[in-house]
């Protein structure tokens, strides 16, 4: 059996509210024989007489009075919606995931992915080592290692260097060694200090953003990407940079999406942000 479509529902609620096709049409623009057309379709889809047609205009018949009410009810409903879409955000959002060291790279530069004309908005994030953009949970990420699977546009971008750091103006030859937590180390850096130097491990976290913090306090020395350390003024490099852990960037998003305007804008800005702080990056001293 068919149904009456919320466009023709609508359609009878203006007229049955203004009483005839002209003052219908308008209110709504279409012309008055074709909404005269649409009631009668309308009847017929409905089994029912809605109208009782006369020189004043159209009346309600006893049926249109009670689809009229239930039309009432309805229109109530929908112009609720369109008053909550009305106070709801209108600019598409674009999600950036980053890994822990990284996002707050990626946040302090921020204003380079978005300007102030730019109809998007951003998100950023963190991107965890299970992050899988098959389920969308970020539009970009910028991750450590090339995924190897899904539906995904994956380019190449700048490296990562890592170094061990020590505290600013520490005289102390062999400071202890501080650690990612094993049960928390994903990464090659995160196990590095463990695989090498556990011995002298006298402090651990299962946070890795609070290694600087225990350098810093004096707790010891630690591995830290470059660009981390070097920028801080309470941390000095502790030799040079460990090559092994050098790794390259991959800007990733869901192949699909990539071609929206304003995620493709943010891939481009984001690949133009890692190069132009590729030194910085890769063990350049610069802050």
């Amino acid at each position: 059996m068919a149904e009456a479509g919320w466009d023709d529902l609508h359609l009878f609620y203006v007229v049955a509210e203004t009483g005839g096709l002209s003052s219908a049409a308008q209110r709504t623009g279409i012309s008055a024989p074709t909404i005269g057309r649409r009631m009668l379709a309308l009847e017929r889809t409905l089994g029912r007489a809605l109208f009782v047609r006369s020189k004043r205009g159209y009346q309600l018949a006893h049926d249109g009075e009670i689809l009229f009410e239930r039309v009432r009810a309805m229109q109530n409903i929908a112009e609720d919606i369109s008053e909550w879409h009305r106070h709801a955000f209108a600019l598409p959002v674009v999600s950036i995931a980053s890994d822990l060291w990284l996002s707050g790279f990626i946040a302090s530069h921020i204003q380079d992915i978005r300007g102030a004309d730019d109809k998007f908005r951003i998100c950023s994030c963190s991107a965890g080592p299970s992050l899988d953009l098959t389920f969308r949970p970020a539009d970009v990420a910028v991750l450590p290692t090339r995924p190897d699977s899904g539906n995904l546009a994956v380019r190449r971008s700048v490296s990562m260097s890592y170094a061990v750091y020590r505290p600013r103006g520490s005289d102390v030859g062999d400071l202890p060694w501080i650690s990612v937590a094993t049960a928390s180390a994903v990464t090659p850096p995160d196990r590095w200090v463990f695989e090498n130097h556990e011995p002298g491990i006298m402090t651990w976290t299962e946070e890795r953003h609070l290694v600087a913090e225990l350098i810093a306090s004096g707790a010891g020395r630690g591995v830290l990407p470059v660009h981390l350390g070097d920028a801080s003024p309470m941390l000095k490099r502790d030799g040079d940079v460990i090559e092994e852990l050098t790794h390259p960037l991959f800007i990733v998003a869901n192949d699909d999406d990539r071609h929206r305007p304003e995620v493709r804008t943010v891939i481009e800005r984001v690949a133009d942000l890692l190069k132009a702080h590729r030194e910085v990056l890769a063990g350049g001293f610069e802050a």
